[in-house]
């Protein structure tokens, strides 16, 4: 996948061209009206029917503008928490009363995540909304930042960020689709190994839809 990465210009409008609108005033529960993929885009039966008492949540998929290369930052979140520790994941979490818009809360848990200053992220637009079986209903924001940072992990919420380069994310020999039992149930997920991160789940659902749309205009 070729983008122009030193330059800013053309850079944003190559994803500008695939990408949704980044929401701005309209409701959680508008945005989800247009479609969303999920967990059940592989399993079905698990389809969840009514999404509007689904907690509101938002995510950054944060893309690293480099002279020589894109990447996306991911973090691994810590051993002990409750839900979903050590997976991989993007910087985010469930809306605040204080978040006007999705992008505000994407922005807002990225810097008490991992200290990423909002004022290095340019906003460029949105995923899909992806809806879990946990009943988040969860919009993907895509941000290109500058990479003069300096992150700084949460360490009760994220044991761990790193980076992957976003050819690999984007590649479709690099995405698998695994499977295993759940109560007796064999369910499946999309899942993108790379070196010892275990990318799967939500987050590589996410990356399937961010390279699905790229392959729309390469």
């Amino acid at each position: 996948m070729n983008f122009l990465v030193n330059n800013r210009k053309i850079l944003r409008e190559s994803f500008g061209a695939f990408l949704d609108p980044a929401p701005t005033s309209e409701a959680h529960e508008e945005v989800l009206r247009r479609s969303f993929k999920g967990d059940h885009d592989l399993n079905p039966a698990s389809f969840p029917g009514k999404i509007g008492t689904f907690k509101p949540a938002a995510v950054l998929v944060p893309i690293v503008v480099r002279d020589d290369e894109l990447s996306v930052i991911l973090t691994r979140r810590s051993s002990h928490m409750k839900k979903h520790a050590g997976q991989i994941s993007f910087p985010g979490g469930r809306a605040e009363d204080e978040d006007d818009t999705p992008v505000c809360t994407a922005l807002r848990e990225s810097r008490e995540e991992i200290g990423l200053d909002p004022d290095l992220v340019e906003v460029i637009g949105s995923l899909s909304p992806y809806v879990t079986v946990t009943q988040y209903s969860v919009i993907p924001v895509v941000g290109l930042v500058e990479p003069a940072f300096d992150l700084v992990p949460e360490e009760s919420e994220v044991a761990e960020i790193f980076e992957v380069p976003l050819d690999f994310l984007m590649d479709e020999r690099n995405h698998q689709k695994h499977s295993g039992f759940h109560n007796g149930i064999e369910r499946f997920w999309y899942a993108m190994p790379y070196n010892d991160y275990y990318i799967w789940g939500a987050t590589a659902g996410m990356l399937k839809d961010l390279s699905e749309r790229a392959k729309t205009i390469c």
